[in-house]
């Protein structure tokens, strides 16, 4: 499950806090028992429940960081935060961290989930005649243009013999693609949750494909290149704090979607769909992770969203397996 949709986007955020360093150049902070700061950038989702819990600040209290937090409604902001320095860490989709990467961020992957294919899904109106993939040749897709949905579909139009532009794309975000899918000015929608659940409970909108044997569909944590090469004892403090959320929500679907519910402001019943097609973990980066992020950049090369190739194992924190 993609735990941070891109409900909508913000300006870049200004004033940028700089990073207190150690007064010994090149010596990490924590080898001087120095005071140290973790600035958390969080979309609503895992990290806003891990806030409102107090582990993280109780397990990084004997190290001396202090915890500092800031809400942002999407991927792109966090990553202009993390940018001009003023965030240490946030939580991400697929497609964004490639985006800034391409345009010169200095960010580190330092954990994924497991991958979470059903949910993201191709959507069309109950009584669409569409019935195959094959079918949605000639047909207006909708989709948010650059986003791990446009991956998806490129690779499952692949995978039923289709070319890209065999489709009519039509880039919409979210909330404009719903509408237009209510309207039938669209024949198919390519979305993920929650706002696919969503559709399917108060449209019934029929799943035409989820990703299921096409892409993985996981969501990534960042921090920068510096932080995390300085501060490797407070990242894997973050990545154990961020499991234990995982795998109690494994555990307890029913409160994490009670949790989720209130904080994207979404009826339970939509979150019980949603988590119930969910899967659980949350570990650190490996190098075939990561090789899986680079078949996307290329892909989005290819389709020239991206101004150049890059190689996303320049992105990799110190210490990938």
């Amino acid at each position: 499950m993609t735990l941070h949709p891109s409900l909508s986007r913000r300006g870049l955020l200004k004033g940028a806090a700089a990073l207190a360093l150690p007064a010994v150049a090149g010596a990490p902070a924590f080898a001087q028992g120095a005071a140290r700061e973790l600035r958390i950038g969080n979309q609503k989702g895992y990290l806003s429940l891990l806030k409102g819990r107090g582990a993280l600040e109780q397990r990084l209290a004997p190290l001396k960081v202090s915890v500092k937090w800031t809400e942002f409604t999407a991927g792109p902001v966090q990553l202009e935060a993390l940018n001009v320095g003023s965030i240490d860490f946030g939580d991400v989709g697929e497609a964004p961290p490639i985006f800034a990467q391409a345009a010169g961020a200095p960010l580190a992957y330092v954990a994924a989930t497991v991958p979470r294919p059903q949910s993201e899904a191709v959507l069309v109106p109950k009584g669409s005649a569409i019935r195959s993939v094959a079918d949605l040749k000639g047909k207006k897709v909708a989709f948010n243009k650059g986003s791990n949905v446009h991956y998806f579909l490129v690779k499952l139009l692949q995978k039923h013999g289709l070319q890209y532009a065999d489709v009519n794309a039509v880039f919409l975000p979210p909330a404009d693609a719903r509408a237009a899918f209510e309207k039938g000015s669209i024949d198919a929608w390519v979305i993920w949750d929650p706002f696919l659940a969503a559709a399917e409970k108060s449209l019934d909108a029929r799943v035409l494909a989820d990703a299921t044997g096409v892409v993985g569909n996981r969501a990534y944590y960042f921090s920068s290149l510096d932080y995390a090469a300085k501060n490797a004892d407070v990242i894997k403090v973050l990545i154990e704090e961020l499991d234990k959320v995982d795998q109690w929500g494994k555990d307890h679907r029913g409160e994490l979607a009670g949790e989720l519910a209130q904080i994207w402001g979404l009826p339970k019943p939509v979150v019980d769909v949603s988590i119930g097609r969910s899967q659980f973990g949350t570990g650190p980066i490996t190098k075939a992770i990561l090789g899986e992020q680079q078949q996307i950049a290329d892909t989005f090369f290819d389709l020239k969203l991206i101004p150049k190739r890059i190689n996303v194992l320049e992105a990799a924190a110190p210490g990938l397996a």
